[in-house]
């Protein structure tokens, strides 16, 4: 069974939802973060991304042109990140950043690419290619391509794996490469990331004279399996491989480079074992899910068993253990990594958008490799509550940071909360996210549905539309969708008489059971592991409708997560709801939902577009007591004031949307 994501330009997105957040990325993220890649923003904080890349194009430039007499730079370290104290100070020669800042542009291109799949646009397309042409430019050679060593000197090329993130950026190169192509049929970035690829190749396995690490921050596994699959290369399959093979094996190889971390597991690295004996997601939460897509692609490609069960259990552990209610993981802004088993602290949360993102890149792998409903389920979640929270409206401010509780006054001056901000900031230096999001969003059309040669597998309810060839007969499938405002979903299938089509449906976990569907009774059907499989089709043309219960919910999380106990957060299917002060007032935490609740809906269109509103029978609870001094702290417990209210509640991803202020996912109860 070969699972796959459909191709680019086979699925037309015509979500009312989703096409205006697509439309969004188009006409204003991608543009506004072209202007901030070229430090054209000044409000927004310098990224120095395009800089660079034109500073290592014209050393290359010149390097080429004086041949032997052009004296090369020697390293000289300058710091993981180095920015100039104003813009104005930095040098037309110099690399200014992080280490890793060449990745935000393949996550820009990568976007546009897909934008252009779905839309084709001459301007943004001759953007792309001259900023393609800088990019290639600055190659070198032999193949290499990082500004951070091509700037400051080469003499120290992959000699710190661990932080200097060289194959990191490589394997974004790729990825946003084999993108372009795909969308545009131009192989200019291609080639170039071909031959980043085939030096790396060169370079790093078994042998004398080779590499034997592995990325520290790892994305080029998965990368390069997609690479493998473009373009048929047999080498790219076994880079991927040998990466993954490699990574845990003692000694580590990170202990060459860092003799310091000698004896000490290397937990945030996911390098403290063979990936096929982790069983739990520990460390950095975005390196993380970002290696269990490359193992989940390695099974998929090799058929490794053990590999295969080891992605499972990882994700058991995931989202069993370490997963808050909105799909973000990452419990901790200690090393942005994961915590303790049930550790989910909501007004400390890290919950990295790029962390939501990269879980869905590994839940869409899960499907490929066992379809079951409960993958798509966390797939949806985190891409509509952590994943759109990580963006404003008007697509020109964003969240790295995504907590479940939030306090202004403390985030301006508690220094443990320092990393969570109250509204959205326009860029970061460390600017992973922002183009994160665009790239996903504009490429959802890669997790709507996946296909195999007969089944086509609807995992997310968008309104789309795509075709599927079987049994050389061409089958048109359409999907009307009301998402997320409510339930209700139609599916056209027309001419899929006399094929061995079968339409997998999914069946949400957060329904519950309560749903209605209509249109299948002359069909053949099974169930199976979340999913309405239909086939047999005998009319031309046949409508199936469901629609699934979204009635609110109040949910509770397991005992053993301390932050939650008395506590209680609404859900309405996938969406998320909180509280904010600009509909409740301060002070959120004497607010309890009564129960049994009364949770009742409104539709509004104060955000720009119609919103299910949740309203509930509440209180505000305040404890009193008998002061010991006149300056006492303490007080001797007297009692306590109710003063009934309604507390209103929108979906997360809109919190921040309405000015500075206070939000809580989870409110108090009161029965």
């Amino acid at each position: 069974m070969n699972i796959k994501p459909l191709d680019v330009k086979k699925v037309s997105v015509t979500d009312e939802f989703w096409s205006r957040k697509r439309e969004l990325v188009r006409t204003e993220v991608i543009p506004y973060q072209w202007e901030i890649l070229n430090d054209r923003i000044p409000e927004a904080q310098a990224s120095y991304c395009m800089h660079n890349f034109k500073a290592a194009a014209a050393l290359n430039k010149r390097k080429k042109k004086q041949g032997s007499k052009f004296k090369e730079p020697k390293f000289t370290y300058r710091g993981f990140a180095v920015f100039p104290d104003k813009r104005e100070d930095a040098k037309d020669d110099e690399f200014y950043g992080f280490v890793f800042q060449d990745s935000d542009f393949y996550k820009w291109i990568e976007a546009v690419a897909y934008s252009l799949a779905g839309h084709p646009d001459p301007d943004l397309e001759e953007t792309a290619d001259r900023a393609i042409d800088i990019v290639a430019d600055a190659q070198l050679e032999n193949g290499y391509l990082d500004t951070y060593y091509i700037i400051n000197g080469t003499d120290k090329v992959f000699t710190d794996l661990r932080d200097h993130h060289e194959l990191y950026c490589l394997g974004h190169l790729v990825e946003a490469a084999v993108a372009y192509e795909r969308a545009t049929h131009k192989d200019k970035l291609l080639i170039v990331a071909r031959n980043y690829a085939d030096y790396v190749y060169s370079v790093f396995g078994e042998g004398e004279g080779k590499i034997n690490g592995y990325p520290g921050h790892e994305i080029a596994e998965m990368a390069l399996f997609k690479l493998y699959d473009r373009t048929g290369t047999k080498r790219y399959l076994e880079l991927a491989e040998y990466f993954i093979n490699e990574r845990g094996k003692e000694p580590n190889y990170f202990e060459s480079e860092h003799p310091d971390m000698k004896g000490k597991p290397d937990y945030y690295h996911q390098a403290h074992k063979p990936v096929r004996e982790q069983d739990e997601a520990v460390g950095h939460a975005v390196r993380a899910v970002y290696l269990y897509s490359g193992m989940a692609d390695m099974a998929l490609h090799t058929g490794d068993e053990a590999l295969k069960q080891a992605c499972e259990k990882l994700w058991d552990s995931i989202v069993n253990t370490k997963l808050y209610i909105t799909g973000g993981i990452g419990a901790t802004h200690l090393g942005e990594a994961f915590s303790l088993p049930y550790d989910l602290p909501n007004d400390t949360a890290y919950s990295e958008t790029c962390a939501a993102i990269g879980l869905v890149f590994f839940a869409r792998r899960m499907l490929q490799l066992d379809p079951q409903s409960k993958y798509a389920d966390i797939m949806e979640l985190a891409l509509y509550n952590t994943v759109l929270a990580g963006m404003a409206l008007d697509g020109k401010s964003f969240f790295y940071v995504n907590p479940l509780e939030v306090i202004p006054e403390n985030c301006h001056k508690d220094e443990r909360k320092t990393h969570v901000k109250p509204v959205r900031q326009k860029w970061f230096g460390c600017a992973c996210c922002p183009p994160n999001i665009a790239r996903l969003i504009s490429s959802l059309d890669q997790y709507i549905y996946t296909e195999d040669d007969t089944t086509l597998y609807v995992h997310l309810y968008a309104g789309s539309e795509t075709q599927k060839t079987v049994n050389g007969k061409k089958i048109k499938i359409s999907m009307t969708s009301g998402f997320p405002n409510n339930g209700k979903i139609s599916i056209k299938v027309k001419g899929a008489t006399a094929t061995d089509f079968t339409l997998a449906l999914r069946m949400p976990g957060w329904a519950e059971g309560y749903f209605k569907i209509q249109g299948y009774e002359r069909l053949k059907t099974e169930f199976k592991n979340g999913y309405f499989y239909c086939s047999c089709f005998n009319d031309d043309t046949i409508v199936i409708d469901l629609e699934f219960d979204m009635t609110p919910k109040l949910i509770v999380a397991d005992e053993k997560v301390a932050e939650d106990a008395g506590k209680v957060a609404v859900v309405r299917g996938p969406i998320v709801y909180c509280a904010e002060e600009a509909d409740n007032g301060k002070a959120l935490r004497e607010i309890h939902i009564k129960t049994p609740a009364d949770l009742t809906e409104e539709i509004t269109g104060e955000f720009g577009y119609d919103v299910v509103k949740i309203s509930a029978d509440a209180c505000r609870i305040k404890s009193e007591g008998a002061e010991i001094s006149s300056t006492s702290l303490y007080k001797t417990y007297t009692g306590r004031t109710i003063e009934d209210m309604k507390v209103k509640l929108i979906p997360y991803y809109l919190w921040a949307n309405r000015g500075e202020g206070e939000m809580s996912v989870y409110l108090g109860i009161k029965d």
